[in-house]
């Protein structure tokens, strides 16, 4: 990852932080994006005990790969150099993903993504290093084949994975290139015990950084088997101490303190504490849906649409504005990696975590 890159990203940050004093303190609405979600599709090869969207009786319609390019391009005019994430379902499903990266890197847009890992052969990960992603994200729950793949619902995902990072560094380095391999974990009340073993596993096997995420009520399983219940809380706010003592010694825990030691308050449902409040994502995220739906949040409605309209057009309409007033009175707790408050000081450190590169 490139200085350069992540010095012009904090300039925007920066900038976006005083506009959303301003917008606080006046109601000027000088707040322009400056993180971008897009998810490519809904259609996944796995069966996350968590997730719904391999249960859904049909998909969203989706965007074009040409839909995608001038979408990108809209964003471009509108805020200029930009980062965006992709997402699924899992993308390396939609066919032509790997050209839209490399549309983002011709036209100086960085882009990343976030893979469960399966279709990281050595063909797909030398492609994907050719479009010098800015990061890699790849979710794995646990430091084991047994609870990965049980978690996942996809036997042999773990193996696939691991071959996977190795495939993607074996090529980065013979590129030349230093993008961050980021681990991304949901945390359930299967794995949750096994935090800082993740930390360690996570640098064993060549990766950068790790990335919690607790994961929210999605399907039965989150209630019935999933979700961390009262009398694991005391365990819980052990490992959150834990986590929190590895950060400060230096290891790669690129969530902040402030989100770890939260983690107990979402599991007891509780509303977002004073030091996450006001909910700033209606000031600063763009996430966009598979058919060019765009949300500020997932929780609240869509503002507009990217094949009707310019990303300008839609930050700056009327929907927007009021969503922006709806989100800061907002006292749902978020811990979504995509979602959850980051200070400008927290920013700074992920970028100084994310700079490792290897």
């Amino acid at each position: 990852m490139k200085t350069t890159s992540l010095a012009h990203m904090a300039v925007k940050h920066g900038y976006n932080h005083l506009a959303e004093a301003l917008y606080l303190s006046s109601g000027a609405d000088l707040t322009k994006p400056v993180s971008f979600y897009a998810l490519i599709n809904e259609r996944c090869n796995v069966k996350c005990r968590y997730c719904k969207f391999w249960r859904l009786p049909e998909y969203k319609p989706e965007m074009t790969i040409e839909q995608w390019q001038t979408a990108l391009l809209s964003i471009r005019a509108f805020v200029g150099t930009y980062s965006i994430n992709f997402s699924g379902g899992e993308p390396f499903l939609k066919p032509g993903f790997l050209d839209l990266m490399d549309f983002c890197r011709k036209n100086g847009i960085h882009s990343g993504v976030t893979t469960n890992g399966s279709t990281l052969n050595r063909k797909n990960a030398a492609r994907l290093v050719e479009t010098q992603p800015f990061n890699l994200n790849i979710s794995c729950d646990a430091p084991s084949a047994e609870l990965h793949d049980y978690l996942r619902g996809y036997p042999s995902l773990f193996e696939r994975l691991v071959n996977g990072i190795r495939y993607v560094r074996d090529a980065r380095d013979k590129a030349g290139l230093n993008f961050p391999i980021v681990i991304k974990t949901t945390v359930n009340a299967k794995n949750f015990r096994l935090l800082p073993e993740m930390v360690k596993w996570t640098q064993e096997v060549g990766a950068t950084a790790l990335n919690l995420q607790p994961l929210d009520r999605w399907t039965p399983e989150t209630y019935d088997e999933l979700w961390i219940e009262e009398s694991d809380w005391p365990e819980l706010e052990r490992v959150q101490n834990t986590l929190i003592a590895l950060k400060r010694a230096g290891e790669p825990i690129m969530n902040s303190e402030t989100v770890i030691n939260q983690m107990v308050k979402h599991f007891r449902e509780e509303k977002a504490p004073p030091e996450a409040m006001p909910c700033r994502v209606g000031m600063r995220d763009f996430f966009i849906r598979t058919n060019g739906d765009v949300q500020t949040c997932f929780y609240f409605p869509v503002i507009g649409n990217l094949t009707q309209q310019s990303a300008e057009q839609i930050w700056r309409g009327p929907a927007a504005r009021d969503i922006r007033k709806e989100t800061i009175a907002c006292q749902k707790l978020c811990l979504h990696t995509c979602l959850s408050q980051k200070t400008l000081r927290d920013k700074v450190k992920m970028g100084l975590i994310l700079l490792r590169g290897r």
